[in-house]
């Protein structure tokens, strides 16, 4: 996709209504210190759309990225930091999964793992909130420029191990300095565009 134009359109808290958008969503999820925003900023060809951050945890909101004005890229809080109470960390855990379970026009959801480490604990209670909000995730490898290249396969499969993952699940590493896997991924989000035109013109009048 080339990006004509893109904006923080929606910007929803722990006591905010979840918004109907009518566009098509892919949400990225992960925990806090993975590399979330820089992978976003990095889809948008953006230096700070998403604001990164040197203290995890920040982001504590979803945020829906408007992109050609044709969907929405949704950025889920951060998860597993450390300093932030239970009841915080909690209060998050439930948007995030009201998001997962209610919203109309999600399409695709892609969790973001650190490549150089097996998924912990909270990853794995991600994969599975994922998994049973009826999505197949499409798992999104950072840091790729942090191990050597030997090294790839090998933690890739110890995600897949760790995670269980379901059969046939893409895993596309990726790394926010040279942009590997930036295509990789805009290939996914284009195939669910092309899924979702054709009801686009049977809804208005076969334009």
């Amino acid at each position: 996709m080339k990006i004509k134009n893109v904006s923080l359109d929606i910007v929803c808290g722990v006591t905010s209504t979840l918004p109907q958008t009518g566009r098509l969503e892919v949400a990225f999820a992960g925990k806090s210190n993975v590399g979330k925003s820089s992978l976003i900023n990095g889809l948008m060809n953006r230096k700070a759309l998403a604001r990164t951050s040197s203290e995890p945890g920040k982001t504590q909101t979803i945020n829906f990225y408007n992109v050609n004005d044709v969907m929405y890229l949704v950025d889920l809080p951060g998860y597993g930091f450390a300093r932030v109470s239970k009841e915080e960390s909690a209060r998050w855990g439930r948007m995030i999964e009201k998001y997962l379970h209610t919203s109309q026009d999600l399409k695709a959801v892609f969790l973001l793992v650190d490549i150089r480490h097996a998924p912990g604990a909270n990853d794995k209670m991600m994969y599975q909130w994922i998994v049973d909000s009826g999505f197949k995730p499409i798992i999104i490898a950072t840091k790729l420029d942090k191990i050597k290249r030997s090294q790839v396969q090998k933690q890739l499969k110890l995600i897949r191990t760790t995670l269980e993952v379901l059969p046939d699940t893409l895993m596309i590493p990726f790394s926010s300095q040279t942009k590997q896997g930036r295509d990789e991924i805009w290939a996914v989000i284009d195939e669910f565009l092309t899924e979702e035109a054709p009801a686009e013109v049977e809804e208005d009048g076969n334009r």
